[in-house]
């Protein structure tokens, strides 16, 4: 596959989307359920999702564990095959890409004999890192597949990255987006700095994986000091796990965002703190987030997605009270579920 992104593609990933990242179906013998994977996927195409991002941390790192990486992609090419083979529509394809330069350019390969578009490089594998040895690791990658930087929470795995580290990644020119998901302010403005300082502030994407801030981000126009001017950038689209369910509703209000004027921008914000609310159920924010995986697959089995809520590493489990939680956000933000959405469609999807 040739590895820079096509003029169409391009467009397609700056003109923003709503792109879940999506879980793994799996058995209670962590076998892959290849009919609900299916069925997720279908889930997310028929929401009106713009793309997919699989093997990534919803997917599950550990997927890679147990031999399920390149099975995942192989059945999301499937699907997104399919569907654009009906529709006409193209979706964009992002793969998830870790470990260290071997693994990860093993990894990159996978995705790009695929056609996947991009790969989303994790860096969690390098805890103490310097930031050159970072910047030729996705050098390395980038020689292979177009990539997208990701900003991992160190909460969940992530490390820090500093504004200079941006900078320097976003000047590597098969660099085509970042996903912002430290779950903090102060990084995020680095990332966004760092971005604008480089020589390609213009070409390089920015994503919001801040599920905590979701609307914020996507509403908020930085402007940036760099010289004697002033670099503009936006958040323009979401690479969320959040989005891995009640995704119908986030298409529409990715939809009603883009479409606001200043006067709609206190009840977007008043709307994004009910979303805050119920990340904080689904994504255990109370427990350190222990129970991210596990809430997402909750919510899924509510509406019949997912059977069982089983998962790789054993420590991937609802925490005592989250069930609880998830209901509370049930009960008090009926208008932010697409339950019927999903109980009309499920039966073709599951087919």
């Amino acid at each position: 596959m040739e590895n820079k992104l096509t003029q169409e593609l391009h467009q397609l990933l700056n003109n923003g989307l709503v792109i879940p990242a999506t879980p793994t179906a799996l058995t209670k013998t962590l076998d892959l359920d290849e009919k609900r994977q299916r069925a997720l996927l279908r889930y997310y195409q028929s929401s009106g999702a713009g793309g997919l991002a699989i093997g990534v941390h919803t997917s599950q790192f550990e997927i890679r564990e147990i031999g399920l990486y390149q099975p995942i992609l192989e059945i999301g090419k499937e699907e997104l095959d399919a569907y654009g083979a009906k529709n006409g529509k193209t979706l964009f394809r992002i793969a998830g890409v870790l470990g260290k330069t071997e693994q990860a350019v093993k990894e990159a390969g996978i995705a790009s004999d695929l056609h996947y578009h991009a790969a989303l490089v994790s860096l969690a594998s390098f805890r103490d890192t310097s930031n050159e040895e970072l910047i030729e690791h996705c050098k390395k990658i980038a020689e292979i597949i177009p990539i997208i930087g990701f900003y991992l929470q160190p909460s969940v795995g992530g490390r820090l990255l500093d504004a200079d580290f941006w900078r320097e990644f976003s000047n590597i020119q098969n660099v085509v987006a970042i996903k912002i998901a430290p779950f903090n302010r102060y990084c995020t403005i680095d990332v966004v700095r760092g971005v604008a300082e480089s020589n390609r502030s213009d070409e390089v994407a920015l994503y919001t994986g801040n599920d905590d801030n979701i609307v914020a981000d996507l509403l908020t126009e930085f402007k940036i000091p760099v010289n004697d001017g002033i670099v503009k950038k936006r958040i323009i689209g979401g690479l969320l796990g959040h989005w891995a369910v009640w995704t119908k509703k986030a298409v529409e209000l990715f939809d009603e965002i883009k479409h606001s004027n200043p006067l709609d921008v206190s009840e977007l914000l008043t709307k994004g703190v009910k979303i805050t609310d119920s990340n904080a159920a689904f994504f255990d924010s109370r427990n350190g987030f222990k129970g991210s995986i596990a809430g997402i697959h909750d919510v899924l089995i509510r509406q019949g997605l997912l059977e069982s809520n089983h998962t790789i590493n054993p420590n991937e489990r609802l925490s005592p009270g989250q069930k609880k939680e998830i209901d509370r956000i049930y009960e008090i933000y009926p208008e932010l579920n697409d339950d019927l959405f999903v109980a009309e469609n499920l039966d073709n999807w599951l087919r």
